[in-house]
């Protein structure tokens, strides 16, 4: 387990060097103007005096060095739009705790809803439970997230008796945007949960537990279950981190001040520095994500010995 914990680490370490790197490279090749908040007032020299003050004449490899040397000292440089002057990672502390909190609010909201939908459809697989819950799938999974979105925004903001600016202290702002970003994940859950207890419904253990007279209640809880959420649960801690690190539509259509909104808003701008430093922390949500996904999946599954052949049971 060791020996694979560090060879994972050192090949998502490599990942993400690779991934902002290649982001950083390709935003020297965008105009200069999102170095300069007053771009249209400046003269040549003045833009060229700006540049070689920031290191954005050296040489390519010079500015992908020293951008990591400073980015392992915590520095991701400063915003030269969203804020001037504003360092990276001062903004990212500012906007990462809201999306973190509707983050976490709407993957509960996901568990507690999906994994009991998935459990029940595959209880009762066939019947009218079963195609409830898969005609909810196919309505969430079928139709434009965009769509359904605004129609949440549209007929939830009367009923649920709030304005169109999201006020962070009342409860009441939190609700549509937590169930609209928790609506994917809950039909990702029901639908291979559902899947997978199908799948070990059919199997010989089962069938031996059905002959011997054991409740099927109690099969499908303590067997059918369990075993169902071992190849599910490897995706929930990356769900998690990409959902905390927000939605960038949702965040975006309730005009919530987190990374989302955040990113949209940089990318509109050119504010390259801004979007250097946002790139990077996603990009790490995601490797650690799958990392844990992995771990997981052996606490759960004790037969699971990632030692062997990369993952062999």
């Amino acid at each position: 387990m060791v020996q694979y914990l560090a060879k994972r680490i050192g090949r998502s370490v490599l990942t993400l060097f690779i991934i902002v790197t290649l982001v950083f490279c390709l935003l020297r090749l965008m105009p200069v103007e999102g170095y300069f908040a007053n771009y249209e007032k400046m003269s040549e020299a003045q833009i060229q005096a700006g540049l070689q003050a920031m290191g954005l004449l050296d040489p390519l490899p010079v500015q992908v060095g020293r951008f990591w040397r400073n980015a392992l000292h915590g520095d991701l440089g400063v915003s030269h739009i969203y804020k001037v002057n504003a360092p990276v990672t001062q903004i990212l502390a500012q906007k990462l705790p809201i999306s973190v909190q509707m983050g976490v609010l709407a993957m509960l909201l996901s568990l507690v809803l999906g994994i009991p939908l998935g459990l029940i459809m595959g209880q009762y697989k066939g019947r009218w439970p079963d195609k409830l819950g898969t005609a909810l799938i196919v309505l969430i999974q079928a139709v434009p997230a965009a769509v359904y979105f605004l129609y949440i925004q549209m007929y939830g903001t009367a009923a649920v008796g709030v304005g169109l600016l999201f006020n962070a202290a009342n409860w009441r702002y939190w609700v549509l945007p937590v169930c609209s970003m928790s609506l994917a994940n809950l039909a990702f859950y029901a639908m291979w949960l559902r899947r997978y207890m199908v799948d070990e419904s059919n199997k010989d253990y089962v069938r031996l537990a059905r002959a011997k007279g054991v409740c099927g209640r109690d099969i499908a809880l303590h067997h059918v279950f369990r075993n169902a959420m071992v190849p599910l649960v490897q995706y929930i801690p990356s769900a998690f981190l990409n959902t905390v690190v927000g939605s960038i539509y949702i965040e975006s259509l309730y005009s919530i001040p987190g990374m989302g909104g955040l990113l949209v808003t940089c990318v509109q701008r050119h504010d390259n520095t801004m979007v250097q430093g946002i790139v990077l922390l996603y990009a790490c949500v995601g490797i650690v994500g799958l990392i844990l996904g992995d771990i997981l999946m052996v606490l759960i599954d004790p037969r699971i010995n990632f030692g062997k052949k990369e993952g062999g049971r």
